[in-house]
């Protein structure tokens, strides 16, 4: 993996950010657009990362904390780089992020319907907390 380089976006990457997130995530949010990835960055600018192989956009994650607790969204993987490591790159590097601002435990987002994902999460030590459902409530239409 020494040819990929994980580094955090800025706001001149969210096109192609949106553009990846709809060719290799599943699902959407309602956050998914150029407001809601500009706050992401502008509130925490170290938040989301992107792993890159000779300058292509392969991957991403977004590793939030709050101060209390760690979230991790949006682990993507180019359909074409799959398999190579990069998802356990980029949530080591989460993951490396969460230990220095003092984290203690990681929350990841995963879609009930996504296999794939369960299997790339549990790979990297992870388990589905069945005690726990999330509950939304959308502030915007």
């Amino acid at each position: 993996m020494s040819d990929l380089h994980i580094r955090h976006a800025d706001l001149g990457d969210i096109d192609a950010v949106l553009d990846f997130w709809r060719e290799a995530a599943e699902g959407t949010s309602i956050s998914d657009d150029h407001d809601g990835v500009t706050r992401l960055i502008g509130r925490d600018p170290e938040a989301l990362l992107l792993a890159e192989r000779d300058g292509r956009l392969v991957g991403t994650v977004i590793a939030g904390f709050d101060g209390w607790r760690c979230s991790a969204y949006r682990l993507a993987v180019h359909p074409d780089h799959r398999r190579e490591g990069i998802a356990t790159a980029l949530t080591r590097a989460a993951e490396q992020r969460f230990l220095a601002l003092g984290g203690r435990r990681v929350d990841a987002m995963v879609l009930e319907a996504n296999e794939r994902a369960h299997r790339a999460w549990d790979a990297n030590g992870y388990h589905r907390e069945d005690r726990w459902r999330r509950w939304v409530k959308p502030l915007t239409d």
